[in-house]
């Protein structure tokens, strides 16, 4: 009668035809207990507009990650780009998959997905103080062989060329490591001929970038020194001077950071799109007392129809770079699923699938029909077996408190 049509699993993804890799950052951090730095769903039930659509999900459940390898498909995203976090105490020392922090997105999530070998993943070293740094000796006798046999030979890990993207965040922590850009080569060097030796043709290591304001055309040439392919950061690296600026003023900020960074090198740059930045539920006393200031930052929420624009001009800044350019093979995106720090484009109660929906009309063909429905349109449930739902009565009687 209503032509409803109830699922047993999710439907096969039917991806939208792109000419790049298309890549969004993806912040696993959703699996109760296992952020560690914040409590995950439980400090968003303030905020019910950030609610996924799927609502607070098992994130360690592969049918969660089968719902996210089929919107982003579906939508000419291609690739999901993992932090990686490897313990403090495991520093020195061989790894396991113990040894990590939210290593449950790749691991329990992605590694079990019915459809992960329809995506391609890739790593980025998480390389801050808080978490396991490295050593020359590390680096060649334990993360790199982990890494290889873990992640590299797997048939969806991302590889250009037959060479494996390694992707280094905290790049200075990480440069710190060597006592010059000529031994960091070196060493980088002895990675890709460890990785040939293991079947490849070699390895890509490229670096994120946290502040470009600073980055000038001789720091570009030490990154070639130090034996980096191509570079990239987390955002846009647009910050405006006051709160709730227009679509306009983020548009532009965005493109001109990405023309600042493509000024001294055009050939190394890889761009990447934000959609908004809204670090509303992290600007607390418990993550100050962490080291982290939040509310210094201003906030910005750009529309879905300004993302759009925003992508449609920094695509077309990147297809006019000279040929060979890494910012005309990959185009990366800002963020999935950062919920509490503010900045996400999976599909949200607020917003819906519309900024996926400006990734797919920019960044692909157009080609198919996504599948708007949610899980609970197809009758799927149980995979929000730990975080239950949050008591809205509760919520409301303590906001009512605060306004008496």
């Amino acid at each position: 009668m209503y032509n409803i049509k109830l699922e047993n699993y999710v439907p096969e993804p039917r991806p939208a035809t792109t000419d790049r890799i298309v890549a969004a950052h993806y912040y696993a951090a959703w699996k109760k207990g296992a952020p560690g730095l914040h409590n995950g769903f439980d400090d968003l039930h303030g905020y019910p507009e950030r609610t996924p659509l799927m609502g607070y999900y098992d994130e360690e459940d592969p049918m969660v990650t089968d719902f996210e390898i089929k919107w982003a498909l579906e939508h000419g995203i291609n690739c999901f780009i993992y932090c990686w976090y490897r313990k403090k105490d495991n520093e020195g020392k061989p790894v396991t998959v113990d040894d990590l922090r939210c290593g449950h997105g790749i691991h329990e999530g992605l590694f079990r997905a019915k459809y992960q070998n329809m995506i391609k993943f890739a790593i980025m070293y998480e390389n801050a103080p808080r978490w396991g740094g490295t050593s020359r000796e590390d680096l060649l006798e334990n993360l790199l062989p982990f890494w290889t046999e873990t992640y590299f030979k797997r048939e969806n890990y991302l590889k250009i060329d037959n060479k494996p993207v390694l992707m280094i965040c905290g790049k200075y922590r990480f440069d710190q490591t060597f006592s010059s850009p000529e031994e960091q080569r070196e060493v980088l060097d002895l990675c890709r001929e460890y990785v040939k030796s293991q079947g490849f043709d070699g390895l890509l290591v490229a670096p994120c970038f946290w502040d470009y304001n600073q980055v000038k055309e001789g720091e570009y040439h030490e990154t070639n020194l130090r034996g980096y392919d191509f570079h990239f950061s987390y955002d846009s690296g647009y910050m405006p001077g006051t709160n709730y600026p227009t679509d306009e003023q983020i548009i532009g900020g965005q493109c001109e950071m990405l023309r600042k960074r493509l000024a001294p090198d055009p050939m190394k740059h890889v761009p990447v799109a934000s959609c908004f930045r809204d670090a509303t539920p992290r600007m607390t006393k418990a993550w100050n007392d962490q080291g982290f200031h939040f509310e210094l930052e201003h906030i910005y929420h750009l529309s879905p129809e300004g993302f759009r624009e925003t992508i449609r001009r920094m695509k077309a800044m990147c297809d006019a770079l000279p040929d060979g350019a890494w910012g005309k093979r990959i185009f990366m995106l800002d963020n999935w699923n950062e919920w509490d720090e503010g900045h996400y484009i999976a599909p949200s109660h607020e917003h819906g699938f519309r900024y996926l929906q400006a990734v797919r009309e920019e960044l692909s063909e157009r080609d198919n029909l996504p599948d708007y429905r949610t899980p609970a349109d197809m009758g799927i449930t149980g995979y929000n077996k730990s975080w239950g739902e949050p008591d809205l009565g509760a919520i409301c009687e303590e906001r009512l408190k605060g306004k008496q």
